[in-house]
């Protein structure tokens, strides 16, 4: 099929790979212009950008889909279909009807459960058992379009963000494919209008751990934000990140360090603390943090 892609972030990666090996004609890729960043602010092309250029792909970068140069320039690619992961921008209803066989996306949830912007972070913030991919017919609403595919699976008792986002870009790559070769048996699974749920953008004001909250709710916190923007805490006066984490046997005032392995009391139950970061250092095990930087039974956080 002629397709156009449009994603930006490490995530849509694999699903452009997955297409370009399957032997689709990429028209073009669409991604969210170079942003600057690091100390020289220098403009930094979006990884989605890195590698349609290494495959030797057309890119387009707009700021806007909605001027009619944009929308004219789209239709004019004359794609069988779109194919929208992680893209950035919200799509007019002309770009919407462009391609011949409208545009699918694949989300990262199992919808209509976490429709948004961060459902892996929400899912593991929540507690879920089970996530997963949706391949969904787009449309105007935010995530609300019929369903094409869908695939689970469970979420690790001590899995990150960013090990389930690595797993779920896999799944959406291989499932983008099943859904594109068997497209004309396919039947649209409209979303129930029960069990909505919206994963907001995580706020930077989240992060901050809150020792007095329960066990349970920290490690959820820990993990649903590792690895970016990263749960943190005050060791010593230094501000730390929070990576990895386990719940553990345990009681005490909330922060209050129960051992010298680094398990902390919370409002209810303990969690240990399984890989840290530092300001200008790299992630470091929980052993490895103790030794440039003891945390002795005792301290409190």
């Amino acid at each position: 099929m002629r397709i156009i892609f449009m994603g930006t972030p490490d995530f849509s990666v694999p699903v452009l790979d997955a297409l370009v090996e399957a032997g689709h004609d990429i028209a073009a890729v669409y991604c969210q212009p170079p942003r600057r960043a690091g100390r020289g602010k220098k403009e930094r092309p979006s990884p989605v950008q890195l590698r349609a250029e290494a495959l030797g792909l057309t890119v387009r970068h707009p700021v806007s889909l909605r001027d009619d140069a944009a929308v004219s320039e789209f239709c004019a690619l004359q794609a069988d279909i779109a194919v929208v992961v992680a893209y950035g921008l919200i799509l007019p209803q002309p770009i919407l009807d462009a391609p011949a066989r409208g545009c699918l996306n694949i989300h990262a949830s199992l919808l209509p459960r976490w429709r948004g912007a961060a459902p892996i972070h929400r899912a593991i913030m929540a507690g879920d058992a089970r996530t997963g991919v949706c391949i969904m017919q787009m449309e105007a609403g935010l995530d609300t379009g019929p369903v094409l595919l869908r695939a689970e699976t469970d979420i690790g008792a001590e899995e990150t963000t960013s090990a389930l986002h690595d797993r779920l870009s896999a799944m959406g790559a291989d499932l983008i494919v099943q859904a594109l070769q068997s497209l004309d048996a396919l039947s649209p699974d409209p979303q129930p209008e029960t069990g909505v749920t919206y994963a907001e953008k995580i706020d930077k004001a989240e992060a901050r751990v809150d020792w007095t909250r329960p066990a349970v709710e920290i490690d959820r916190l820990i993990r649903g934000l590792s690895a970016f923007p990263g749960a943190w805490t005050e060791i010593a006066g230094q501000r730390v990140k929070l990576l990895a984490s386990r719940r553990a046997a345990g009681s005490g005032t909330p922060g209050m360090v129960l051992d010298d392995g680094l398990t902390i009391a919370c409002g209810n139950g303990a969690v240990s603390l399984l890989r840290l970061q530092r300001a200008g250092k790299g992630a470091q095990s929980a052993e490895t943090f103790l030794r440039g930087c003891p945390v002795p039974k005792g301290t409190q956080l």
